[in-house]
């Protein structure tokens, strides 16, 4: 089962997929949003999907796909959480996760056009298991507590201006929250249907080029460590969104530094969690 919203920008549906199918849920939702997560949304869409009680969408096929959440109330991100990662931009293994956060209004569909910033000369990818939180976690009491706050995965592409991110003034965020700069989806899949979340491949290519091929288990700190570290500092609500770092293989870590340019495209994928394509357009 897999959770998505299909549309027009600002008018998605939400919509719940099966076996290729999918199916209008106004009649649980609005939308895919905090409230619907906390509510037990999931729980309720996985009801009357199996009791024959959705209507199906008749022009799925050849609508637009939206993130599969409504904007989420935060993003927090994780640096360096990939060992191999860390290696090739020179960066030491961190004692803890390192975070940062991204503007929530990055966030859009998974094949949606991606703005180069003006002035932009080290737009890079980073393909990253985004992870949608489902229930209020604060001071957790340990990691073996925090999947149960998990509401699903989906693949997040954590897009990065390297220049802002690292050479104006030494603060990640305004590389990070560049307009378009999170795609997301192209599904929720409810963490009830997905694979162990650390074991995962995840993959992009640019223009065809295989560039990252990696996978979760190399992850320094584990989708529950994460999940409870940042419940020490801060506020996990419903709805928000964890992107929990990107293997090696990004532009800033190759030999010729092949940063993005307009016209580039970029395809993602994450093992049960569906495929994402971008193109690269000039802001």
């Amino acid at each position: 089962m897999k959770i998505a919203r299909l549309g027009d920008a600002g008018h998605e549906i939400p919509a719940i997929q099966r076996e290729g199918v999918s199916y209008d849920l106004r009649s649980i939702t609005a939308d895919i949003d905090g409230a619907f997560l906390a509510g037990g949304g999931i729980a309720r869409a996985r009801a009357a999907l199996e009791a024959d009680a959705l209507p199906e969408i008749a022009n799925a096929s050849v609508m637009r796909v939206g993130a599969p959440i409504a904007r989420p109330g935060k993003i927090v991100c994780v640096g360096l959480n990939y060992r191999d990662h860390a290696a090739e931009t020179g960066a030491a293994i961190p004692g803890e996760p390192v975070l940062f956060m991204k503007d929530p209004s990055t966030v859009v569909g998974p094949f949606d056009d991606v703005l180069v910033p003006r002035a932009s000369t080290k737009t890079d990818w980073e393909v990253e298991l985004g992870v949608v939180i489902g229930r209020t976690a604060r001071y957790l009491e340990s990691p073996a507590d925090a999947l149960d706050y998990v509401a699903g995965y989906a693949v997040s592409h954590d897009v990065s201006e390297r220049e802002f991110q690292l050479e104006r003034g030494g603060q990640w965020d305004k590389g990070k929250s560049c307009e378009t700069f999170n795609p997301l989806g192209p599904w929720l899949v409810p963490a009830d249907d997905a694979a162990d979340p650390q074991r995962l491949g995840l993959r992009l290519s640019v223009n065809g080029v295989r560039r990252q091929d990696g996978s979760t288990e190399n992850m320094v700190f584990d989708v529950a460590h994460v999940i409870w570290y940042v419940s020490q500092f801060m506020v996990l609500h419903p709805g928000d969104l964890i992107n929990t770092g990107t293997p090696a293989g990004v532009a800033l870590g190759l030999p010729d530094h092949p940063y993005l340019r307009a016209g580039d495209v970029v395809e993602l994928e994450i093992d049960g969690l569906g495929t994402a394509r971008q193109r690269f357009v000039q802001a």
